[in-house]
């Protein structure tokens, strides 16, 4: 039986006569979490709720953004979902880390507070089907089964594996073994416990791979292994591939010496934006002083989710969690509904939509689309 969630006191409740509605935002802003990401996935956020102020706010009533840093660290966004929810917030918003969103949808589902996830892809992202959980981003087995068609396309059969242990990186690379072998792949694991980029070069010589994905952290091990690998004349013609997307990010490429171009990574846009999203795409430019990347777009689409469910149904957090297999509403890539989809226990949005791209060796600061799921 699930424990029922602490009563909040009278003076947080969520709207409160002449109070804001206040949205709680979860996002990585410091190390070790994906800091750039977190800034790009706040930006969309922030643009929306700006916006939506801007018209009016909630029926005359102002949204109000409580943010508060998840680091990719689990038990501090337990923390910040507990101090959130006692706060008041009629819901919560973002996520950029799998294994942290996991912990907040486990908390929120557990405290009865409406999450809309923006950004992380784990499939089990509650170990139980929960009416309070919905998600923006594709499920991981959606979008790297994509990645997988696109190697299977460009005749990569035999690949190999650098990953490290997190529940995250493994069913990443059982989604893609499934996917290729199905297919008549193969995929080689590498041991990355022997520390030195040089032994992972060798076992792929050995093994005789056309293709080396890195399912690790950045910047590191991931930007070693990447300069090793591009520095051995025997490993040429091999394609390294970052399905998370972290070439994304500025982060990435900048200090990758030239050798983060032609990797590629999935991207959650469309080929071409709507009016909508171009015109998203101008304001998250200024604000950001620099391309939006895929995750501002969710940030941005999470802030109008919200703020239209909070539109019809009020800051009753219950009303709100019902409401989620009623939203049908326009975002910057595509008409956003939610669903249930077997074997993924939260509201789901199928299908944002699933590109892999690369950087150009020949103009880093461009993309091209290799790939459309």
């Amino acid at each position: 039986m699930k424990t029922p969630p602490p009563p909040v006191p009278p003076s947080t409740e969520p709207g409160t006569e002449g109070s804001p509605v206040r949205i709680g935002a979860l996002v990585p802003l410091t190390r070790p979490g994906w800091a750039e990401a977190g800034r790009h996935l706040l930006a969309g956020i922030e643009l929306a709720v700006h916006e939506v102020n801007g018209t009016g706010g909630i029926d005359g009533t102002p949204l109000e953004l409580v943010v508060r840093d998840t680091a990719a660290d689990p038990r501090k966004a337990e923390a910040a979902v507990d101090e959130l929810a006692a706060l008041g917030v009629a819901a919560l918003a973002g996520e950029y880390h799998s294994v942290v969103a996991r912990a907040v949808a486990a908390r929120a589902d557990a405290l009865g507070v409406p999450f809309l996830c923006s950004s992380a892809v784990l499939d089990s992202l509650t170990e139980q089907p929960t009416p309070w959980v919905a998600r923006l981003a594709p499920a991981q087995s959606h979008g790297w089964q994509v990645y997988a068609d696109f190697l299977l396309g460009a005749g990569h059969t035999r690949i190999a594996v650098a990953a490290q242990p997190s529940v995250y990186w493994a069913s990443g690379t059982g989604i893609l073994r499934d996917r290729l072998t199905a297919h008549g792949g193969s995929v080689v694991e590498l041991d990355l416990r022997e520390p030195a980029p040089e032994a992972i070069r060798d076992e792929l010589v050995g093994h005789g791979v056309t293709a080396l994905l890195l399912l690790v952290g950045h910047p590191e091990p991931a930007l070693s292994i990447v300069k090793a690998v591009r520095g051995d004349e025997r490993l040429s013609e091999i394609l390294i591939g970052a399905p998370a997307g972290q070439p994304e990010f500025t982060e990435w490429a900048g200090p990758s010496g030239g050798h983060g171009a032609a990797i590629p990574f999935l991207r959650y846009l469309p080929e071409r934006l709507s009016p909508l999203g171009a015109r998203v795409e101008t304001a998250l430019r200024e604000r950001l002083g620099r391309e939006p990347s895929f995750v501002a777009f969710e940030g941005y689409d999470t802030g109008t989710v919200l703020a239209e469910v909070l539109r019809s149904q009020g800051p009753d957090r219950a009303r709100i969690a019902a409401a989620w297999p009623h939203v049908d509403v326009e975002g910057t890539r595509g008409r956003i509904r939610f669903s249930r989809v077997p074997d993924i226990g939260v509201r789901q949005w199928a299908w944002p939509p699933v590109q892999v791209v690369d950087r150009d060796p020949a103009d880093p600061d461009r993309f091209r689309t290799l790939h459309v799921g």
